[in-house]
């Protein structure tokens, strides 16, 4: 079960395991064997061996999808490296895992090119391209439940970014949980229109494959296309963030061949959850995280009308513990730290020995929320002050640093701004002693922060507003801020 298209191949070879919307080409699990086959070859042939890390700087394609089978063909180890960070950020990461290279698009050549390995496209108008490589006859890898079959990136509660180690065994009790919460059928098909570096998008075709079900892949978000495909397809599942949710409720009817929307990446408002209950899509608020290798906890449809606050209960196999400033477990309805335990927990991150993010109940989220008497999550607030724009974390450490390293900017605070259509924006309250303005704080950001870090409400002051204690007060700061949004 480590390498799932050849599992398929085995016993469901007819069956449909991949769509690509924009082409509208399609993949048996034999036909997406073979063309697995073929990547794996021509990856070995650039010398790719079992237990490299192989970096993927693209967004969903069916080209990522085969380098992540490929990679499980081959034992070598997935890294997908977020296609929409700045090339600084893009370079730390890099040289944090140490990829033996790094395989691109067009569209991503260009900031491959600056990181510190060799590069290769997949596109054939590039150079050098994957397809210039003659496959040579590959063996299947030898692999453990507990190998590593994925490194993930996110940056954790501390700010700084984090290479989470995801096993098979992870990966595999990820999909048999949500397996047992959504439910599996034949003739399922999922459509991603989520990014693959992030556990989210990268999750559906992983489960689908184990499933022996149907991905099918959107290049991005547009909500005119996804609701035509969601018809189109017959889709029966669809991720999304509760931006994308809203989005296609605005667009038009949402097709009823759904029978789950997964929505996560972000706390899903609850009047959103009803709103969408109204128009008959089946909703399922969840929590998760890339330690988890997905969900934590999932809400049924059928449960979110009374409960449209809540996330579920936790998973199978999957426990969740409520632990105060102490660290001890609190009761019922009490609000406090989530810790999480169970098999689809990462067993660490690359170069950490977790003894921080750790503790006997298992792995510290970071996250606030409670466990009502009924046993169902709710999750609200984050410890570390962190801020969820359109279902992607930002740190407002990470931004000030960059902010302040202008040699016109003397402090800077950043806080998250609440946003009708993201949940959140990022906002800068900043102290300069020079002219400078949120158009050239914006111009030098450019190159320094992914762009949905960079902040979109920006407003002056002569000094910081702070507490008794001398510590900047945020409320304050997002008062500050509240006329310029």
């Amino acid at each position: 079960m480590r390498d799932a298209v050849a599992l398929q191949t085995a016993s469901n070879p007819d069956a449909t395991a991949l769509v690509d919307t924009e082409s509208g080409a399609s993949w048996t699990y034999d036909e997406l064997h073979d063309a697995v086959e073929t990547t794996a070859g021509r990856l070995a042939a650039l010398g790719v061996e079992s237990g490299d890390r192989l970096g993927v700087l693209m967004e969903t394609r069916p080209a990522f999808a085969r380098l992540a089978f490929a990679c499980a063909r081959l034992g070598a180890v997935l890294v997908p490296l977020n296609a929409r960070l700045a090339v600084p950020e893009l370079r730390a990461q890099v040289r944090s895992v140490e990829p033996v290279a790094i395989v691109c698009e067009a569209e991503t050549a260009a900031d491959a090119r600056e990181l510190d390995a060799p590069t290769v496209s997949v596109d054939a108008g590039d150079r050098p391209a994957l397809a210039d490589s003659d496959p040579v006859d590959v063996k299947a890898a030898d692999l453990a439940w507990s190998d590593t079959r994925a490194l993930l990136f996110t940056s954790g509660t501390t700010g700084s970014p984090k290479a989470v180690r995801l096993t098979y065994g992870n990966v595999a009790a990820s999909a048999v949980a949500s397996a047992f919460r959504l439910g599996v059928l034949p003739d399922d098909r999922w459509l991603c229109p989520l990014s693959m570096y992030h556990t989210g998008g990268l999750s559906v075709v992983l489960r689908s494959a184990l499933y022996g079900t149907t991905a099918v892949l959107t290049r991005g978000f547009d909500a005119e296309d996804v609701l035509a495909a969601l018809d189109e397809y017959d889709c029966t599942g669809v991720s999304l963030v509760p931006t994308m949710l809203q989005r296609l409720l605005d667009a038009g009817a949402i097709s009823d061949s759904l029978r789950f929307a997964l929505v996560g990446g972000a706390p899903t408002p609850p009047d959103l959850v009803v709103r969408a209950l109204d128009a008959d899509v089946p909703v399922c608020p969840t929590y998760g995280m890339t330690e988890t290798a997905s969900q934590v906890a999932t809400l049924r449809p059928e449960q979110a009308a009374d409960r449209s606050d809540s996330v579920g209960r936790p998973l199978l196999g999957t426990d969740v513990t409520v632990v105060g400033d102490d660290g001890e477990p609190l009761s019922a309805g009490e609000v406090g730290e989530l810790v999480v335990s169970g098999p689809t927990v990462t067993p660490g991150y690359v170069g950490d020995d977790g003894r921080e993010s750790f503790s006997e109940f298992g792995l510290r989220t970071g996250d606030r929320g409670y466990v009502d008497e009924d046993g169902f999550l709710h999750v609200g607030g984050r410890r570390a002050d962190q801020i969820v724009t359109g279902g992607e974390n930002v740190h407002p450490e990470e931004v000030a640093a960059v902010l302040e390293s202008h040699p016109g900017v003397d402090e800077v605070a950043v806080v998250g701004v609440p946003d009708e259509e993201w949940g959140e924006r990022v906002g800068a309250l900043v102290v300069s002693a020079s002219d400078v303005t949120a158009a050239t704080l914006d111009e030098f950001s450019d190159d320094r922060l992914a762009g949905y870090k960079r902040p979109r409400v920006v407003a002056f002051a002569e000094e910081l507003p702070r507490t008794a204690s001398g510590t900047v007060d945020r409320a304050a700061v997002r008062d500050a801020l509240a006329d310029e949004n």
